[in-house]
């Protein structure tokens, strides 16, 4: 391989010991002087195959697009147009504005670009999506750059077009003084998770009791968690919705939080969703029959030695086999008395 690319190992790569098995996740690559198998430039490319394609760039400009809209429109509805001379005291955000906005601005955009580009808007579903083998991983890396970029550009254009007087902090999501970083943590986790598992659940292609409209569906679930989070953290539920006010404003304060939990959440909803409540019926089928075959490989250790064997992934046999035992037991205890 290394010919065929017109590469040639120097001296002290040839005298590398491999590293490979501490890499790949195949230990049946045969092992070489020189670059792992599964490093090879061969591999990055096909890593990298569906990247250089016109479908595919397409897909990160609608990204890119959407989350300007996105960011421009929601991060608006938090300008309070209320000159601070003219007050004492500022009015408090209107918590059912900002809901509604951010909520309806996800469902319209979704609605618009998700034939496209699949409508992520968001690094936390993104990742989510890598995880649960629905993107890959180089895709993903173009998909988050392409939405953080959008929400820059998106913050940038408010600041633009905002009078500094009623600009304050420009929708930039900052954690309650009442509450700890830990705490903010906990909250963000919660609300990407119900987003996030939103998302799966419909659009789920293997579901047929869907008749509504999935996009409405995900922005409420927006909406739903700015009700409640606002007050908390400022309610993000999206790591590129925070960059972008942040990059702006410059303002970092507990920025890690929106990174983080986002991220976990959306990872969790993602793996409780598709490996937990609805896994794929193939998959499942595929791990019953080879949790079977090496349960029947190695003897039975039961004492009672006459019990079929069977797996505890097969749900409805094990509770079937339960309900039968119980009724033996209620039985023998009845005919004892």
């Amino acid at each position: 391989m290394a010919a065929t690319l017109g590469y040639v190992p120097s001296r002290h790569e040839a005298s590398m010991t491999c590293w490979a098995d501490c890499i790949c996740q195949s230990r049946s690559i045969h092992c070489h002087a020189g670059w792992p198998s599964c490093l090879s430039p061969s591999r990055a490319m096909t890593a990298f195959k569906g990247v250089w394609t016109q479908d595919f760039w397409r897909c990160v400009a609608a990204e890119f697009t959407a989350v300007l809209i996105f960011v421009l429109f929601s991060l608006g509805s938090t300008i309070s147009w209320t000159v601070a001379e003219e007050v004492e005291r500022p009015p408090a955000p209107n918590l059912v504005l900002i809901s509604l906005c951010f909520g309806l601005s996800i469902a319209t955009l979704v609605q618009c670009f998700g034939h496209i580009s699949g409508a992520h808007l968001n690094p936390a579903v993104t990742a989510a999506m890598v995880v649960t083998k629905n993107l890959s991983l180089a895709k993903a890396v173009f998909y988050l750059l392409a939405q953080c970029l959008g929400s820059v550009v998106g913050a940038a254009v408010l600041y633009g077009v905002t009078p500094e007087s009623v600009r304050g902090g420009l929708g930039v999501t900052m954690v309650n003084t009442s509450i700890s970083a830990g705490h903010a943590l906990v909250v963000e986790v919660f609300i990407t998770f119900q987003l996030v598992f939103t998302v799966f659940a419909s659009c789920d292609p293997k579901r047929s009791d869907l008749s509504g409209s999935p996009a409405l569906a995900i922005g409420l679930s927006v909406c739903i968690g700015h009700l409640f989070a606002i007050p908390y953290t400022g309610a993000s539920m999206n790591p590129a919705r925070s960059f972008g006010p942040a990059m702006v404003t410059w303002s970092w304060e507990n920025h890690w939080v929106y990174w983080v939990a986002p991220v976990l959440g959306g990872i969790l909803a993602a793996s409780f969703y598709k490996y937990l409540f609805c896994p794929n019926p193939e998959l499942k089928k595929h791990y019953s029959q080879a949790l079977t075959r090496e349960v029947q490989a190695r003897p039975s250790t039961d004492l009672l030695g006459k019990q079929p064997l069977f797996t505890i992934m097969d749900m409805e046999r094990a509770e079937r086999k339960e309900r039968e035992q119980e009724i033996e037991v209620s039985g023998e205890v009845l005919s004892s008395v």
